[in-house]
């Protein structure tokens, strides 16, 4: 791909629903923390073109940061599979299906029904190579997020859960002709 692309990465809004729980796609943004969204607003480009995975909460952020974003379906969170909808708590408290075993090794490790992160890794690079060139805002999870980093840095896929990213924090990354270049992990915006 000619030229460079530069990318601001936001994690969405918490998830407005039972903490703990692998939430459904459908899941809605507590969009409350209007001092965060206006302060993130802020330090977004405003000639960018916008994304986001096509989760209720993703679009809800997006839109709540005044971006009518271009759904990506690569960009969404990893697939849980039969434990969406679950409480952790509740699935390590009843040792489903290997859940114990899942968290030994999640870089590799699928659920019942779903993917592992390493397959989420392939997923996302699918989706950044729809990216142009020029300024783009991604408003998508958090597992994408290290995902694109896990691509950026050349990770392994278990060093790239190590980041910690938190809701409504900035993480800027440039895909340049010459290859990756990280700005910032993890930024809260002031």
């Amino acid at each position: 791909m000619e030229g460079d692309t530069f990318l601001w990465l936001v994690r969405h809004a918490v998830v407005n629903g039972v903490a703990g729980t692998i939430h459904a796609s459908d899941a809605p943004a507590d969009l409350n923390d209007r001092t965060q969204l206006e302060a993130l607003r802020r330090h977004l480009p405003q000639d960018a073109t916008s994304y986001a995975s096509p989760s209720r909460r993703t679009v809800d952020t997006a839109r709540a940061l005044g971006r009518d974003p271009i759904l990506v379906p690569e960009f969404r969170e990893q697939d849980f599979g039969d434990w969406t909808g679950q409480r952790h708590d509740d699935l390590a408290a009843a040792g489903r299906e290997g859940y114990a075993k899942f968290w030994s090794d999640p870089a590799h490790s699928r659920p019942p029904g779903g993917e592992s992160f390493e397959d989420q890794i392939v997923r996302v690079r699918q989706g950044l190579d729809q990216i142009g060139t020029g300024p783009a805002i991604l408003v998508v999870h958090s597992g994408t997020i290290r995902a694109a980093l896990c691509i950026a840095l050349d990770l392994t896929p278990q060093a790239a859960l190590r980041f910690v990213i938190d809701p409504l924090f900035l993480t800027r990354i440039d895909r340049l002709s010459n290859g990756w270049r990280v700005l910032s992990v993890n930024q809260r915006a002031a």
